[in-house]
């Protein structure tokens, strides 16, 4: 009866761990820029990269734990990751022009929603390329519909002026690190 109540509660306690790295990374992550514009000659888009690595970290560990890929894959999936950031920040910049005449909620929520859903789908089809990633696209479903939810948080973190903390990354990289997990490893029912 232990073992049986032990096994069930590895996959809760799997995400628990998932999510509170999720919030850490979250954490991090505002507080690279301040960091990342120190470094003098870097690119735009390579310095919008950096930013992401406390979250690419992160994806690394849970791409390695929880599926049977090679470490090679795994760090893989972490420069996927800083390209999905890269992508997400560029497509929530361009709708965000797209909107100029809405209101700057809207123009915020709008780009919120697509750059969760731009940047989850290029972790999906990354991830889900490499040797040991899921292939049904029913396993990142849930990724993306979180990833792309929780994006609305942009509008929250801008309406609170919100500039070296923020709602939206913890939130956001917990959200997605805990369905990462599960679309790596299913749990199964409950």
């Amino acid at each position: 009866m232990t073992e049986a109540s032990a096994s069930a509660d590895t996959p809760r306690n799997t995400l628990l761990m998932a999510a509170a790295g999720g919030l850490v990374s979250g954490i991090l992550t505002p507080l690279l820029p301040t960091l990342v514009d120190r470094i003098a000659g870097l690119p735009g888009q390579l310095r919008i990269s950096l930013i992401a690595v406390p979250f690419a970290v992160l994806v690394f560990v849970l791409v390695r734990r929880f599926s049977a890929n090679p470490p090679w894959a795994a760090a893989l999936a972490a420069v996927v990751t800083m390209v999905a950031f890269v992508c997400a920040v560029n497509a929530a910049i361009f709708i965000d022009g797209q909107a100029a005449g809405a209101a700057r909620a809207m123009r915020h929520l709008l780009a919120g929603l697509t750059g969760g859903l731009v940047g989850s789908a290029v972790m999906a089809i990354g991830i889900g390329l490499l040797p040991a990633g899921p292939r049904q696209a029913a396993a990142w479903w849930p990724m993306l519909m979180t990833a792309t939810l929780a994006g609305t948080l942009l509008a929250l973190d801008n309406a609170l002026g919100l500039d070296h903390a923020s709602f939206l990354y913890p939130v956001w990289q917990a959200a997605v690190a805990v369905r990462l997990t599960q679309a790596l490893r299913p749990t199964g029912p409950g």
